[in-house]
């Protein structure tokens, strides 16, 4: 990460759909919590757009800001202060003259300040709705600084980043046109929980682990992400992605990256070079192939049809696959990613597992992102005894209990305070994108003319049996 970035400059914050889902649950709690802690400049301005009318009293009474206080009660003052920061205003993505009253906004906030601002356009908005406003945004203006040429205009992201190597590509082409890559955040949350933040720092600063971390001594990886819950409310999004773009190929393979990529002691934490890093080990994963295909399980819960009102509804609700990466370090390693809707238990985790002789018990080591984030390590001791008898036991550092701490920054207070500093570390790159679609883009093009095979598992069930 750059030492350099770490101050906020004054800023607008501009949340295309203000009144939506995403907002309400997680970036207005996320901006409220920025604003407790002193994260944010006391000039900072955030514009809210919506295309229904709302007014700000309307839209706080639909929003759960304080969920995470220990008393679920806001502080009246910090309140006061976020609303002092926030205007909503109806706004039609398709107006070119709403763009251009938006760039008369920023000029009087300036003007009145004598100063430059930083414009970060956050686009909480349906994937459809993208690509016009970014053009939009470029065809007015709204893509540079100020009028004075200083200030930096920001795009932030969030995923899906196309529906498959070809719409990737357009939509990297499409952006490319009116924002430069050192201008975009493409939003990956799973990156900016504190667990994945800490793989890099474990590895680089734990010499125990550094002989170790490759395929003489690891036997299997393992990148799951599995969930209780179902889709929820994500009918018309879940319908066109599915559990494999949903969070396969940005989440799981980010994660991946991040735990196989070179990692030494003298390693630069420059970003530039930990995007260098990972897209090399992108590069060296061997696309999913006729083999493979086979290995692939494919699974979707009883209740899915029904929810989603369609009867021939062939989308994956759970999905794991097998991928190796073809490179010296770990050449002939299994790597598994595993993930799905409405299993028996939350869970996001890596869990790295050693090889071992002689005995049944295994050595593993966990890094869980999500919940009770921490890491585990999994030894073998011997039973107390007369007997060569064996038992696994635990090492647990969990962040709570080691830093006494009952929370810490959300994964969406990261990733604004990142972009609002200009931070790329934690962000996907345009080739890390296209690096991760090619890897899929296989099976995608084999289940075109390919029925899935979907093996239909009761809701709650253990992901082990599907």
């Amino acid at each position: 990460m750059n030492p350099n970035l770490n101050i906020i400059e004054n800023s607008i914050l501009v949340i295309f759909g203000v009144s939506g889902d995403l907002s309400r649950r997680k970036i207005l709690p996320a901006i409220y919590h920025l604003i407790k802690d002193n994260m944010l400049p006391e000039k900072m301005t955030i514009i809210g757009t919506s295309r229904k009318d709302i007014s700000l009293d309307e839209l706080m009474k639909e929003v759960e800001l304080c969920v995470l206080e220990d008393s679920k009660v806001c502080d009246q003052k910090v309140l006061l202060k976020f609303k002092n920061m926030l205007s909503i205003i109806k706004f039609d993505p398709t107006n070119m003259n709403h763009y251009l009253s938006l760039k008369e906004r920023f000029k009087k906030i300036e003007d009145q300040n004598k100063e430059c601002f930083n414009r970060l356009y956050y686009l909480s908005v349906p994937t459809s709705s993208v690509g016009p406003i970014i053009k939009k945004l470029g065809l007015s203006g709204l893509n540079k600084g100020c009028s004075h040429g200083l200030g930096k205009s920001r795009l932030l992201i969030e995923k899906p980043f196309g529906n498959d190597l070809d719409s990737a590509k357009h939509l990297i082409s499409e952006i490319s046109k009116f924002f430069k890559e050192d201008q975009i955040f493409r939003i990956d949350h799973y990156l900016a929980k504190e667990t994945a933040q800490n793989i890099f720092a474990f590895r680089k600063h734990n010499p125990v682990f550094w002989k170790l971390w490759d395929k003489n001594s690891i036997s299997s990886i393992e990148v799951k992400a599995l969930e209780k819950i179902g889709i929820e409310n994500r009918v018309d999004f879940y319908e066109h992605m599915g559990a494999l773009k949903d969070l396969v190929q940005n989440h799981l393979i980010q994660l991946l990256s991040l735990i196989t990529m070179e990692i030494k002691p003298n390693n630069s934490t420059q970003t530039s070079d930990i995007h260098k890093a990972k897209l090399k080990l992108l590069k060296q994963i061997m696309p999913l192939n006729r083999q493979t295909f086979k290995e692939v399980r494919l699974g979707q819960y009883k209740n899915y049809k029904k929810e989603v009102s369609n009867p021939n509804s062939d989308i994956e609700t759970y999905v794991k696959l097998k991928l190796e990466i073809n490179n010296r370090r770990w050449l002939g390693t299994p790597i598994y990613l595993e993930t799905g809707k409405a299993l028996d238990r939350k869970s996001t985790e890596i869990v790295i597992n050693f090889k071992t002789k002689n005995i049944q018990q295994t050595n593993s080591l966990t890094f869980r992102i999500q919940p009770n984030e921490g890491i585990d390590i999994k030894l073998i001791v011997k039973e107390p005894g007369l007997t060569d008898k064996y038992k696994e036991a635990f090492m647990d550092f969990s962040y709570q209990k080691t830093f006494n701490q009952t929370t810490h920054p959300d994964a969406y207070e990261r990733v604004l305070v990142d972009a609002l500093k200009g931070d790329q570390t934690l962000f996907a790159t345009s080739a890390e994108v296209l690096a991760s679609w090619e890897i899929l883009e296989p099976l995608l093009k084999y289940w075109k003319k390919h029925p899935k095979i979907l093996k239909i598992y009761q809701e709650g069930s253990n992901p082990s049996n599907i």
